[in-house]
């Protein structure tokens, strides 16, 4: 007998259409959500490639592990966000200054979504400090993350900047050739992804507030532009984007305006036949965007109730911290629980009964409450708590099932077969 067997909804990231996220139970199709975003959007696909997906589709977003999908796809949802960038493929555009460097030009590399509109940036003859193209009158908020993809010519380094770029000012040098972050000044922190043939998103997570012109150069030495390149030195850029926001999101193409990508919103799964009032468990395999992401939020609830019967999980405001709750018209259960890192998948499973609530995390339990009640009317499962929370994040399964599990079926669902799937599930390489 499967543990399965007792399960109301089992949704794994699989099958999308227009306003439809399919679930595997139930298999009459009462389990799957309804899913609306305003926009098109991008993700990366079972090629490694980044491709646009139209409005209302959800995205089924693949792992990139060293650079090469290795695993199967996650739900990706995501806050609305706006590409502050013009012109974010169109580095000869007037839009983008220029400083000691040729006309920037497309030379027949295939970029990240496999087509040839990559730059490149090469200095131009007789210059020997670093050079290339920026963007001047961009006011920002506090929070910003300022990226673009980048791969290695003849030199290895790229360097983003805000105002400048040595170490009176945010600036972060960026190894081409072995995917590492160099020096970082201010508060600049940099961060690189692999997207493979060579390609990196190179992000300046950072704090200020100011109109300075937004730096992407070529230089080869870290931490410094000054006599650091010879006239025919290059790299490769694609794919500009400027968000006034503590994390980078994924691509969002521009032309000849600003875009905007409208947020995710992914619910509506089940009926009252689907959930248990009187016990249960609610699990999922999630991941956040940032180890402080604020609240979010994944629950079964009264959908005529607002708050007020529902059961959750999900991220906090403190940093890497996960919540398990029950609300039956006042708050009844709430467990808390700090993990290592929320931005990579965790198994959580909360189950629920009067006076009996626990909570497993990568297959060990962490905490757990005796008393309290349990809600009543539950007949929807969304992401979000029926109360203005959204999940923002990544999901890879998320399950109910009708029955209160023993501490050992929840202890095998919330851990992993072996080490193997254990580390791409949690996207490590193995050396």
């Amino acid at each position: 007998m499967s543990i399965y067997d007792n399960a109301g909804v089992v949704q794994i990231p699989s099958g999308t259409k227009a306003s439809k996220l399919y679930s595997v139970l139930p298999a009459n199709g009462e389990g799957d959500f309804n899913a609306t975003r305003g926009s098109s959007a991008t993700r990366v696909n079972k090629d490694g490639l980044i491709e646009s997906v139209a409005t209302n589709v959800p995205r089924l977003d693949y792992p990139l592990i060293d650079g090469v999908v290795k695993d199967c796809p996650a739900l990706l949802l995501e806050p609305s966000r706006t590409n502050t960038f013009q012109r974010s493929e169109e580095f000869d555009n007037a839009y983008w200054n220029t400083s000691r460097i040729e006309t920037p030009s497309k030379d027949g590399v295939v970029d990240p979504t496999g087509g040839l509109d990559a730059y490149t940036l090469e200095m131009s003859t007789g210059q020997t400090s670093g050079g290339g193209v920026y963007r001047t009158g961009i006011s920002v908020s506090e929070s910003n993350s300022f990226s673009v993809f980048a791969k290695k010519g003849n030199i290895d380094y790229l360097v983003l900047g805000d105002g400048g770029l040595d170490s009176s000012q945010n600036a972060v040098y960026f190894n081409l050739s072995n995917g590492t972050v160099g020096t970082e000044y201010q508060n600049a922190v940099g961060e690189m992804q692999d997207f493979g043939n060579g390609w990196y998103r190179c992000t300046m997570k950072y704090t200020e507030t100011s109109s300075d012109p937004k730096f992407i150069y070529v230089t080869n030495v870290n931490g410094q532009t000054a006599n650091s390149v010879t006239g025919g030195d290059y790299i490769y850029i694609w794919g500009a984007q400027y968000e006034q926001a503590s994390y980078p999101t994924s691509y969002i193409p521009t032309s000849a305006s600003t875009a905007t990508r409208s947020a995710d919103v992914c619910n509506g799964s089940g009926t009252s036949a689907e959930f248990n009032d009187s016990e249960g468990v609610l699990f999922a395999e999630i991941a956040a965007f940032d180890t402080n992401v604020g609240n979010a939020r994944i629950g079964i609830d009264k959908a005529s109730s607002g708050s007020s019967e529902r059961v959750g999980i999900g991220f906090t405001t403190t940093t890497n911290q996960i919540q398990a709750f029950i609300s039956r018209s006042s708050t009844q259960a709430n467990i808390l629980s700090t993990v290592s890192d929320i931005t990579t998948f965790n198994k959580i499973a909360f189950k629920y009964k009067v006076n009996d609530f626990s909570l497993f995390i990568n297959g060990t339990k962490v905490g757990t409450d005796t008393s309290g009640n349990v809600p009543i009317g539950l007949d929807e499962l969304s992401f979000d708590d029926n109360d203005g929370v959204i999940f923002y994040g990544k999901s890879k399964q998320l399950s109910t099932f009708k029955t209160a599990l023993t501490d050992s079926e929840l202890e095998t669902l919330t851990s992993w077969d072996s080490f193997n799937a254990m580390a791409k599930g949690q996207l490590y390489t193995i050396e």
